[in-house]
């Protein structure tokens, strides 16, 4: 069995990109428009959707220009909707529609459209942020829960910060499920993105990967030794390994595109 550190190596080697790095949002400037995007993410995140999913709709409203509270409220719900739609989100699309236009006026209203705001109202305690977070349309404890495993890396009060999801992952992969315990094993900088590679491994079902990875394994050797090339293969098959690669942006391309991206990361 690997040590820990050896796991969390493989884990940030294969999986340690957070979210916010994948949507290019920049939360270390801690800038409105960041924090709001990552809000919105949150909202998309929590519903009961595949997480490619989500991550294709959040670039969708981001693609439309609504990266601030007010961008989004002055969009109309016809507008989120069909964008929503078009994303692949067309499951929750009307009702998250909504909570995406109520959580804009909310927070214009009460913050001037500003989490920073909303941040020093609480006194930067994270049980007051997470109150009145879960003010906002569509962000429950999950939602909060996102919010902060990624916010972490703009405000400190935060840290460590791991979630339900990403300690079942550290259990699935032996690693002690204490927080701070964690969040130990990595420099402080590194906390967001071991949580998030935690989660990712928990959503992929990818920990035996992260452990033959962690014991000396070759992290490309399944597709590698097995899998046809990108030019011949299916675009299901792109698919799947474009998601083992963490390929951003795979579930928008083309079967081309999916073909040129795996080659490029080494599939």
């Amino acid at each position: 069995m690997a040590e820990a550190r050896q796991i969390v190596t493989a884990l940030l080697r294969l999986h340690g990109r957070t979210y916010a790095e994948e949507l290019g949002i920049d939360l270390a400037g801690d800038g409105p428009s960041a924090l709001f995007r990552m809000l919105c993410a949150a909202v998309l995140f929590a519903a009961r959707i595949n997480a490619d999913i989500a991550v294709a709709a959040a670039r969708a409203l981001t693609d439309q220009g609504w990266t601030t509270a007010r961008d989004m409220a002055d969009a109309t719900w016809a507008e989120r909707t069909r964008t929503l739609n078009r994303a692949g989100y067309a499951r929750y699309d009307e009702r998250t529609s909504t909570m995406l236009g109520d959580t804009a006026e909310l927070l214009l209203q009460r913050y001037g459209g500003d989490l920073r705001r909303l941040r020093e109202q609480a006194r930067r305690r994270p049980d007051e942020e997470r109150r009145l977070l879960k003010e906002c349309k569509g962000i429950g404890d999950v939602g909060v829960d996102i919010f902060f495993r990624e916010a972490q890396a703009a405000w400190e009060e935060l840290r460590p910060f791991v979630d339900r999801r990403a300690l079942a992952g550290a259990r699935r992969l032996g690693l002690v499920r204490d927080a701070r315990t964690l969040a130990g094993l990595v420099d402080e900088a590194d906390v967001p993105r071991l949580t998030a590679a935690l989660v990712r491994v928990e959503l992929g079902r990818d920990h035996d990967r992260v452990l033959r990875v962690a014991e000396g394994g070759d992290a490309g050797r399944d597709d590698a030794d097995t899998a046809p090339d990108p030019a011949s293969a299916t675009k299901a098959e792109l698919y799947r390994r474009a998601k083992r690669l963490d390929v951003p942006g795979r579930s928008r391309m083309s079967k081309r595109e999916l073909a040129d991206a795996v080659r490029d990361h080494g599939g």
